[in-house]
C-alpha cells in the first residue's frame, strides 16, 4: 500500500521530467498540486461551482461527477494545463488521475449527504441501492487497478463526452410521448407525489415514502404513492458492476448512467431514482477513491477541502427544492447538461475543438 511518501515521490518524478523537458519553469510561484507555474484556481469560484454540484446531483442523482470535472477541467483551466504536457508524458497523466480522484471526492461527498436526506424523507428504494452498489464494488476497484497512470488528457475527455452525449440521446427519446406511455407506472406514481407536494404532505404522507412489500431472491416488491413497483435484484447487481467500471474510468460517480437506469429499466419516477442512484454511487465512490488514493495519486487539499464545503451545502438543499420540479422537467433539466456536457468534450478530445 502506497504511502504519503510514495505519493510526494510520484508528484517530485513527475515534476522533475517535466522540468528537464522544458515544461515547467522551477522557479515560478506554485499553484496546483504545488507545481510550479500550475494554475492558481479563484476559491470563491471553486467554492460556488461546487454548490452547483451539490445541488445538480442531490436533485437528480446524477451530473455531480459530470459538473465536477468541468469545473476543474474547463473553469478552473487545469485540463488545458495537463494537456500542455503532451499526450504520454507522466505529468500529463498524474494531473488527469487527479482531476478524476478530485471529481469523485465531490460526488462521494454530495452521495453522503444527499443519501442521508433522501432516506429521511423516504425517497431511496434501498435493497435497490444495495444491490446496485454490490456489483458497483468489483467495477470500482478493477478499473482505476487497470488505467491508473495509463489515460492521457485528451482521451479522457473524448471518451467522457461519448458517454454523456450518448445517454442525452437516450433519455431525450425517453421524454417522447411514445416512450412516456410505456411508463404508467412511474408516470402515476410522479403525479401522486407531486399532487402530495402541492399539498405540503409529500413529506409527511405515508402513502409518499417508500414501503418494502416483499423481499426475495427473484424479486423484491416495495410500493411509493400507492403504485407497486418490483425487480429482480440480479439485474442491478449486473447493472451497478457495469456503471462502476465506466464511472471510475471517467473519474465521475456514475449517477448519470444510474438514473437512466433506474427511470428505464426499473422505471422509478425520478423522485425515487435521485435518491437510490446517489445511495448506490456512495459505495463506488468510497471504493474507487480508495483505490486512486492507494494508487499514490495526488489531491491538492487547499482547493478540494473548500470545495467540499460548498459540495456540503448544496447537496443537502437538493433534495428538499427538488419535489417542487415536475418529474418530467427534472429529466429534461438532465438532457440539457448531457448535450452541453457531451458535445462540447466530444469535440475537445477527438477534433481539438472547445466550444467553451
Amino acid at each position: 500500500m502506497p504511502t504519503q511518501a510514495d505519493t510526494a515521490d510520484r508528484l517530485k518524478t513527475a515534476i522533475a521530467s517535466a522540468t528537464a523537458a522544458g515544461k515547467i519553469d522551477s522557479s515560478a510561484a506554485t499553484g496546483f498540486l504545488g507545481i510550479p507555474g500550475a494554475p492558481n484556481v479563484n476559491m470563491v469560484l471553486a467554492f460556488c461551482w461546487a454548490v452547483w454540484v451539490g445541488w445538480i446531483f442531490s436533485s437528480v442523482g446524477a451530473f455531480g461527477g459530470v459538473m465536477a470535472s468541468v469545473g476543474h477541467i474547463s473553469v478552473f483551466g487545469l485540463g488545458e494545463y495537463a494537456a500542455s504536457f503532451g499526450k504520454g508524458t507522466p505529468m500529463n497523466k498524474l494531473v488527469t488521475d487527479s482531476i478524476r480522484v478530485s471529481n469523485q471526492w465531490l460526488v462521494g461527498t454530495s452521495s453522503l449527504i444527499s443519501s442521508f436526506k433522501y432516506w429521511t424523507l423516504g425517497r431511496i428504494v434501498l435493497p435497490l441501492g444495495i444491490a446496485l452498489g454490490t456489483g458497483s464494488l468489483v467495477g470500482s476497484i478493477l478499473t482505476p487497478i487497470l488505467t491508473q497512470g495509463k489515460i492521457s488528457f485528451r482521451d479522457y475527455v473524448g471518451y467522457f463526452g461519448v458517454f454523456v452525449l450518448g445517454l442525452g440521446c437516450y433519455l431525450l427519446y425517453e421524454t417522447s410521448p411514445a416512450a412516456r406511455a410505456k411508463k404508467k407506472k412511474a408516470a402515476a406514481a410522479a403525479k401522486a407525489f407531486e399532487e402530495a407536494s402541492k399539498n405540503h404532505a409529500g413529506n409527511a404522507a405515508a402513502g409518499t415514502r417508500v414501503t418494502i412489500v416483499s423481499v426475495g431472491l427473484k424479486r423484491v416488491v416495495f410500493t411509493f404513492c400507492g403504485v407497486e413497483f418490483s425487480f429482480n435484484p440480479y439485474m442491478p447487481v449486473l447493472g451497478g458492476f457495469v456503471v462502476a467500471a465506466v464511472a471510475s474510468f471517467l473519474g465521475v460517480g456514475g449517477g448519470f448512467l444510474l438514473v437512466p437506469l433506474l427511470t428505464s429499466i426499473a422505471q422509478l419516477p425520478m423522485y425515487l431514482a435521485a435518491g437510490t442512484s446517489a445511495f448506490a454511487v456512495l459505495v463506488g465512490m468510497v471504493t474507487s477513491i480508495s483505490t486512486f488514493m492507494f494508487g499514490g495519486t495526488p489531491v491538492y487539499w487547499p482547493l478540494i477541502g473548500l470545495e467540499l464545503v460548498g459540495i456540503v451545502i448544496g447537496s443537502w438543499v437538493g433534495p428538499i427544492t427538488a419535489k417542487y420540479l415536475p418529474d418530467i422537467w427534472l429529466k429534461r433539466l438532465f438532457i440539457l447538461v448531457a448535450f452541453i456536457v457531451g458535445i462540447n468534450y466530444v469535440l475537445r478530445g477527438f477534433f481539438g475543438v472547445r466550444l467553451w
